[in-house]
């Protein structure tokens, strides 16, 4: 990519998200270059809590056998089978064979839900998070994914729907923690026309996360557009200059929690 583009958003993110935390660029590629490869989990383990640590300045590599969530895998494209007694697992469970998680109502919806689930294999790739910060001129990003608390979302969310007459420039798929951050947004990355994605309501996924702390993902390309116009956006009027006192703020108060 080009780091111009990097340095850009850099000094904006700075000026107009005070001390808001950068966000994380995902990729599928072949070759991880210098990511750390995430090593096979011991037991279950949610691919959220895994990237932990490229949020804080650790680029992270993972393939098929980093990931022991049988949602987790298909979500990031290494399988595309659901494990044995999935319907039952999302709703009601079945007895002697699976607890249900609740999230649906019956498996008759779960089947539904499923139909309408557009598969996107990565075999052959690895999956690497690394921040904004520390992206270079080798990396190509398919998307850009915050995490933030509601002041910062309301601005990515306004900037998101800056140049769009459709009120649904955001969307909010029911799903896995890890397919707000990665399914979703990358299907709509291959679109001409590409929505954001906002997330991270599964409970499941809500321990590997902060208190108060949502996701906003961009396809890459809308995302491009977005820096193009932060300048000319609300970004500069005195309505975001009494939201950025709150969210230095807001910052504060994490910082003492």
């Amino acid at each position: 990519m080009d780091t111009s583009l990097r340095d850009r958003f850099t000094a904006l993110w700075q000026q107009h998200f005070p001390g808001a935390e950068l966000p994380l660029a995902l990729e599928f590629r072949t070759d991880p270059g210098t990511a750390e490869k995430v090593p096979p989990p011991s037991g279950h383990r949610c691919i959220i809590c895994q990237i932990g640590r490229a949020r804080n300045g650790t680029p992270l590599a993972f393939d098929a056998r980093s990931i022991t969530c049988g949602g987790g895998l298909v979500f990031t494209g290494y399988s595309g089978t659901r494990p044995p007694g999935f319907r039952f697992f999302l709703s009601h469970g079945k007895a002697g064979v699976v607890e249900g998680e609740r999230y649906k109502q019956t498996p008759e919806i779960v089947d539904a839900w499923e139909k309408a689930y557009v598969p996107i294999s990565s075999q052959g790739k690895e999956m690497v998070f690394t921040r904004w910060d520390q992206l270079t001129e080798k990396d190509n990003p398919e998307v850009v994914i915050f995490f933030a608390r509601p002041e910062v979302l309301s601005g990515l969310f306004t900037l998101a729907n800056f140049d769009q007459s459709d009120p649904n420039g955001v969307i909010c798929p029911m799903g896995a923690g890890c397919s707000s951050i990665i399914h979703w947004p990358r299907l709509e990355q291959q679109k001409d026309d590409p929505k954001v994605v906002l997330g991270m309501f599964d409970p499941s996924a809500r321990p590997c996360v902060p208190v108060d702390v949502l996701t906003m993902a961009f396809p890459m390309k809308r995302f491009v557009k977005g820096i193009g116009y932060m300048e000319e956006s609300f970004l500069i009027t005195k309505t975001w200059d009494v939201v950025k006192k709150k969210i230095e703020r807001s910052n504060a108060a994490q910082k003492k929690a």
